[in-house]
């Protein structure tokens, strides 16, 4: 292995790391979040959190990122470093000087935004003030984040990425800290608790800020208070802001229509479709990024060498690997969805039925696991060969798709059918791509590719099957209910479907089992 691949290797892992511990405090948030609070208070914060959050993927983790980490890469090794230093100050100011501005204008019209997102709300007595309070409050938290995430990209592209991915993580744990010690002082003076998690989410976005400071200041970053909107690193970075800005903005208004949809339907909805997505993106960040990010460099290096062979070679095996890895993931979460949301949210204030209505959404989700993850292998591969504005494009129509499946579905099935009209949507978005990369490097060998889903599948049915059979069957060994209970036959259940899916793998001679079994041990240790 070269000195390049071990280091491409460490720092994947330590990503991994980071992100596991965030995903994990995640949870642990949300699991505070069901316990302590009412299904009213709840759909508030969720709404009002993610009005913020809308712009959030423009200004920092999403194009913004996309955009100013190669710039930034291009000023360090190209020109003068106080050059790229100077960029990265002229940014920040942008930055603050925009989101400021866009911050004070939210703050002065959430009752108006809120509305738009939640107008559904004015039927429940003090829901929609709530929802406009707390917004008012976590508006801040955009220009926070959207400058956490330049911070992130400096580190990014002087080789640092540990203490980056360890943000989010510090924001679960700021968010956590706030909520749970204005608990109380807000109940003893007559103001909803919920109103911690809003002041928390400032909190957890300071920490995310700061966390990163004493890294980039470690590099040589000096500030400076310049203001060039000519500044030509600016204008590339505004170029290159283009092609992912109308892709966001579709997702964006997908995003509204979901929202306002959800909270036209039954008192808590919002939450249960919250909680269920956030099962569903716990094995995607372990599992879909990791098989994404192992494939990303030698992708790269297959294009960079016109070894298109190579390139179809690897595509073919990383979506293997990512069947291999999510159908079993998928079928799991479907077979096990309610002790699953019953062990970790069924506490408090969260009752067995929020459990049955959060499962239901939960299912339909999953569906959803293994296109989202090859999504992720195959978007870096349109970016590599300069077709950037294929995935796009493919991303407004599946968009389109979402709504006008998500319309069709909430009726007959209410705020399932926005979980399945997302999971339809994935896996079309899936599906374009696929047919669209072809076109570029020739045959994915799709025969091969279908024939393994259908196997893998079919092992996850079996084991799937176990799963709920052993389950059912172990609960009843005994009469208590307690959480350790509950949490032991939860385990014991899923250590016998991996016992049956490795046998029924090994039955129909999936050749990707051992990779899978490797990849696992890898982020396990």
């Amino acid at each position: 292995m070269s000195r390049n691949t071990r280091q491409l290797a460490k720092s994947a892992s330590l990503i991994s790391l980071a992100t596991l511990l965030s995903r994990v405090l995640g949870l642990v948030r949300e699991q505070l979040i069901a316990h302590l609070f009412s299904r009213t208070a709840t759909d508030a914060f969720y709404v009002a959190f993610r009005i913020p959050n809308l712009l959030r993927d423009l200004f920092a983790e999403g194009a913004m990122s996309s955009a100013f980490v190669p710039t930034f890469t291009d000023y360090l090794t190209k020109k003068d470093r106080q050059e790229a230093w100077t960029l990265a100050s002229t940014v920040l100011n942008l930055l603050v000087l925009v989101l400021s501005l866009i911050t004070l204008v939210g703050i002065l019209c959430s009752a108006q935004i809120v509305n738009m997102f939640a107008g559904h709300f004015h039927s429940v007595p003090g829901k929609f003030e709530l929802t406009v309070l707390m917004s008012q409050i976590m508006f801040p938290f955009l220009p926070l984040v959207a400058l956490a995430a330049v911070a992130m990209g400096i580190s990014n592209s002087h080789g640092r990425f540990f203490i980056p991915a360890l943000a989010p993580a510090m924001f679960n744990i700021g968010s956590l800290l706030a909520a749970i010690a204005l608990y109380f002082w807000l109940l003893k003076h007559g103001l909803d608790p919920i109103l911690g998690m809003a002041i928390g989410t400032l909190v957890g976005g300071l920490f995310q800020l700061l966390i990163q400071l004493p890294t980039i200041f470690k590099e040589g970053f000096r500030y400076s208070s310049r203001l060039a909107f000519r500044h030509p690193g600016v204008r590339r970075i505004l170029l290159l802001l283009g092609p992912g800005t109308l892709g966001l903005a579709a997702n964006q208004i997908n995003i509204f229509i979901n929202t306002w949809l959800a909270t036209s339907q039954e008192e808590g909805a919002v939450s249960w479709l919250n909680y269920a997505f956030r099962l569903m993106q716990f094995p995607i960040g372990i599992f879909g990024v990791a098989i994404a990010t192992a494939a990303l460099p030698t992708i790269s290096t297959h294009v960079s060498r016109n070894e298109t062979e190579g390139l179809r070679n690897t595509i073919s095996s990383s979506l293997r690997m990512v069947f291999m890895v999510n159908v079993p993931a998928s079928l799991g979460l479907v077979f096990l969805s309610t002790p699953i949301i019953s062990l970790i949210y069924q506490h408090g204030r969260f009752k067995a039925s929020d459990t049955n209505s959060t499962a239901n959404a939960l299912i339909f989700y999953s569906i959803r696991l293994f296109a989202y993850s090859a999504v992720n292998v195959l978007v870096p591969a349109f970016y590599d060969l300069g077709r950037s504005r294929v995935p796009v494009a493919i991303s407004a129509v599946a968009v389109s798709l979402n709504v006008a499946l998500n319309l069709i579905l909430i009726k007959p099935m209410g705020y399932r059918g926005l979980a399945l009209g997302t999971a339809l949507t994935a896996i079309l978005n899936f599906l374009l791509l696929f047919y669209w990369l072809q076109k570029y490097i020739g045959s994915l060998r799709p025969n091969l590719l279908i024939t393994s889903f259908f196997k893998v599948m079919m092992a996850s049915m079996i084991m799937g099957i176990g799963c709920f059979y052993f389950h059912q069957w172990f609960y009843l060994l005994s009469s208590s209910d307690t959480t350790v209970w509950r949490a032991l036959v939860l385990f014991l259940s899923i250590g016998v479907g991996l016992i049956i899916l490795f046998f029924a793998c090994k039955l129909l001679r999936i050749s990707e089992l051992d990779s899978a079994v490797n990849l696992v041990k890898r982020r396990l240790k």
